[in-house]
């Protein structure tokens, strides 16, 4: 039996009886399922379905139809189990504890046969005193059960009134009553997930033991103090004093890069203890600030705090200290009813441009640090700067947010509860008070983390009354979510972290529904909060159905994955639309003719005679409807910033539904299972960017609006051009005099009636011309090239099929993909299959004969395999 031993010397000092002894507790265990029919080896951290497909038993979860197939494994009541010899005497140690991170989610733990604790809540740390327990050998056992039986057991056993929704849409094909269990409430299923709702030990286990005390958390926040004009770092460390009598020393902490060196007298009382410091930054030493991604680096600077305490017990912990402020902005705005809603960081407006954070898996732990880094990198490469971490997931482990520490990415955090109302027992609160302070203390030293909301759309499900509950008892249900969102959670957040705003929900009317009693009585409003926002059936190139909102903070449009993600998953016999297959993957009612619907707006669907190719073409135009649509409502809101129209404007944030995938299905997403960038990824790199034109219509004049998310005026020109479909050479452009497009402003920089622009070169159309343009300074581009088009695709005249070929090259780690066209083409998309990376750019309009496209591989390839797999297609060539 391998051992997990780490003695911590820096924790506790080197004497043999006060140091620290960590042991994990990880590796090998032993699960079987209820009735010992199913007995064999699976890993800790882990869930059951993980360690059936590893073994062996079961085909990839993910595989066909399994979601259906594998839902007796959910069902049953697993066991988990493990012998292990500790390597220290334990009768040396006066404190000994068995740590688990996390437990998914309701189990019975027993140690040699002695009950020593009950867990019931997926998303809090449990500590149990094993002293009296633990033997030279010992056999730890937790007893599991299923999480569905246990919702439905609890929604039962409620009589005080019905907590609905009961269960998904049938559509979903899920599990019934998560709201009656603190677990992943999408493991359920989701309108873009399947239901696993997963059972194991998914976070790390570990027994501690030590003697005299232990420091045993370790938290801190950097506030600003605008009287004085500087900063302040609070800390705060949790410590067990075991000692019959006070422990005393000395506390020193230590910032070097800013010349900080303090030392505080301490004693220590007997008991669960916090000392809480403060440490004053001279003003007179520069602090770099955090800021987020495109607007700055993000400075960290290395802390240690040593602990020197009496009976030379030595206690060091370490940590990166990064400084910034966050304010929300809620104040009147002139010509506008209504609050303003956005972020200052810095004391800097920032415009919040970015998406939402689903879990990656239905299982935890196939979610790796590369995978993260994959995903998270992407954010960033895309011009985003933030995530809003949903609240029907998970919250995410350290690694995430360590991540969207460094690389610049705020982070909007949901409290795990979502699209559900939720029971009022002491119990239920009780678990989730306790979950709320772990969360809290183990994320508030991240500066990412810019607002904590209480919960995704329970404000609005109950004002707009989703779930029909009867008007008569609607003010108890109102008292039921003011317990659990501000007498529970909001209480728990303020009085721990007074670093950041907290909102109640999103959407949510921000102050008006605190001024309403917590619940507004139209949560969605365009002039107060954050808004969510969708509609599949008015035309999505009609910028007039889209809110002119202060802050979006949902909206969007589903598209099918590429080809490749889907063949992993799927038999020849499931590759037409209209196949069982697709229909079981698609969650979301009607989703899939929605997309047809959308698309066949503007663009002919394909009709290809083979099935294969048809199916093939029928995904490329779901992505060029969902990549078109997202670029099209969030221009809106990007040009929204700085006006006000008809009393609604000031725009602050867009953020589109959903950043990524859990499995390989139909989904709002931009980022398939995996990874792979669709089509909308690479629209959102452009519709991102910090300098960007944005055209539109309106009553017949073609307007557009330079947008700037700079900290300074830019000096730039426009140029707008004009093509032919039919032709490569363009008919028409013009080139503006020099200009300065404002910091941080979205303003109108050119007007002219379509007809006027039309009869700049002479034969134009509607439908037989196309506009671009893009800004410049000294001749240099300093944005995307955008474009505008005068009429629908499917009326497009004179668009010809091109001829596009490729003749790619490698340059270090980077493969080159010169390409040639014989036509105009738009919505050019490249494709590798299944080699993962991403192109610099794709989905683009090829308006000349020829481009460079560079191709970054995630993993070593060669260019022969590149030139097997490539694929190019353009939109004539569906037709």
């Amino acid at each position: 039996m391998r051992l997990h031993l780490l003695l911590l010397l820096a924790l506790c000092g080197a004497g043999s009886t006060s140091g620290a002894l960590i042991y994990s507790l990880g590796g090998s265990w032993r699960i079987r399922n209820g009735n010992g029919s199913l007995d064999l080896l699976g890993t800790v951290p882990g869930c059951v379905h993980s360690t059936l497909f590893q073994q062996g038993f079961i085909q990839d979860p993910y595989y066909g139809f399994n979601d259906l197939n594998y839902r007796w494994i959910s069902l049953d009541n697993w066991i988990y189990s493990k012998e292990f010899k500790i390597p220290f005497d334990s009768s040396k140690w006066q404190m000994i504890n068995l740590i688990f991170e996390g437990v998914d989610t309701v189990s019975e733990i027993l140690l040699n046969n002695v009950t020593i604790g009950k867990t019931d809540n997926m998303f809090t740390k449990y500590i149990f005193d094993i002293t009296n327990v633990i033997r030279d050998v010992n056999s730890i056992e937790l007893r599991f059960q299923s999480a569905v039986l246990y919702a439905t057991k609890q929604s039962k056993a409620y009589t005080s009134r019905e907590v609905p929704p009961n269960c998904p849409p049938r559509v979903q094909k899920g599990e019934c009553h998560v709201n009656f269990i603190r677990k992943e409430q999408c493991s359920f299923s989701w309108d873009w997930g399947p239901s696993f709702p997963t059972q194991g030990i998914w976070k790390g286990v570990r027994i501690e033991a030590y003697n005299i005390c232990h420091l045993y958390d370790f938290t801190f926040v950097p506030m600003y103090d605008n009287r004085a004009q500087m900063w302040k770092l609070n800390i705060q460390t949790f410590f067990d004093v075991i000692s019959p009598t006070p422990v005393g020393g000395q506390v020193i902490i230590a910032i070097p890069e800013l010349k900080i060196q303090k030392t505080n007298n301490v004693k220590l009382q007997p008991g669960k203890r916090t000392v809480e410091l403060s440490v004053k930054i001279n003003k007179n030493i520069p602090v770099e600030t955090w800021w987020p991604h495109g607007h700055g680096n993000q400075t960290g600077y290395n802390m240690t705090i040593l602990f020197k305490l009496d009976k030379d017990l030595n206690i060091e912990r370490s940590a990166k200290v990064y400084f910034r402020t966050v304010e929300l902005i809620e104040e009147p705005i002139k010509g506008s009813r209504g609050l303003s809603f956005y972020f200052k960081i810095n004391g800097l407006p920032i415009f919040l441009k970015g998406s939402n954070w689903i879990p990656p898996d239905s299982f935890q732990d196939r979610v790796t640090s590369d995978l993260l880094r994959l995903l998270l990198q992407s954010v960033v490469d895309a011009n985003m700067n933030v995530l809003r971490v949903w609240g029907g997931g998970v919250y995410e482990q350290d690694k995430f947010y360590e991540l969207c520490d460094e690389l610049g990415i705020m982070v909007w955090q949901d409290f795990m509860f979502a699209c559900a109302l939720y029971p009022n027992e002491q119990s239920f609160m009780y678990s989730v008070a306790k979950e709320v302070a772990h969360q809290v203390r183990r994320l508030k030293s991240h500066p990412s983390i810019i607002v904590w909301s209480g919960n995704n759309e329970n404000e609005i499900a109950l004002m707009m009354n989703w779930y029909n509950v009867k008007i008569t008892d609607l003010p108890v249900y109102i008292q039921d979510y003011v317990a659990l969102y501000v007498s529970n959670i909001r209480k728990i957040v303020l009085s721990r972290d007074k670093s950041r705003p907290f909102v109640t929900s999103s959407p949510s009317n921000g102050a008006e529904s605190i001024a309403e009693g917590w619940v507004s009585h139209d949560p969605n409003s365009k002039n107060f909060g954050d808004v969510h926002f969708y509609d599949y059936h008015s035309d999505c190139w009609d910028w007039k159905v889209f809110p002119k909102a202060r802050f979006v903070s949902e909206y969007g449009y589903q598209s099918w994955p590429s080809f490749s993600t889907l063949q992993t998953v799927s038999s020849e016999k499931d590759w037409f639309y209209k196949s069982n297959f697709s229909f079981h993957r698609q969650h979301h009612q009607h989703g899939n003719d929605e997309m047809l619907y959308q698309a066949g707006l503007h663009f002919t669907l394909p009709r290809s005679s083979d099935p294969l190719r048809q199916f093939k073409d029928t995904i490329y135009i779901t992505q060029v409807m969902q990549a078109q649509c997202v670029k099209t409502e969030t221009e809106f809101y990007r040009r929204s910033r700085s006006e006000i129209v008809n009393g609604e404007g000031h725009t602050m944030g867009a953020l589109y539904w959903q950043l990524n995938d859990i499995w390989q299905a139909p989904s709002w997403s931009s980022l398939e299972y995996g990874g792979k960038w669709k089509m909308l990824h690479y629209f959102a790199r452009n519709f991102f960017a910090p300098l960007l034109p944005i055209g539109f219509e309106d009553q017949g004049i073609f307007y557009i609006y330079g947008v700037s998310d700079l900290h300074s005026d830019s000096k730039v020109q426009l140029t707008v051009r004009i093509h032919a479909w039919n032709s490569l050479t363009p008919l028409f452009f013009t080139v503006t005099k020099p200009f300065v497009l404002k910091a941080g402003k979205a303003v109108s920089i050119y007007e002219q009636p379509v007809n006027t622009l039309l009869k700049t070169c002479g034969n134009c159309t509607r439908q037989n011309c196309v506009v671009s343009f893009y800004l410049s300074t000294d001749r240099k581009r300093v944005s995307p090239t955008n474009y505008h088009f005068l009429s629908s695709l499917k009326n497009a005249q004179g668009l010809l099929k091109p001829q596009i070929t490729a003749s790619i090259s490698q340059q270090g780690d980077t493969f080159v993909f010169a390409l040639e066209t014989s036509a105009i083409a738009p919505f050019v998309w490249l494709d590798v299959g299944s080699i993962p990376g991403r192109f610099s750019d794709n989905g683009f309009f090829m308006t000349k004969k020829t481009r460079t496209v560079l191709f970054y591989p995630w993993k070593p390839t060669t260019k022969y395999k590149l030139e097997q797999s490539f694929h190019v297609t353009s939109l004539a060539d569906i037709y």
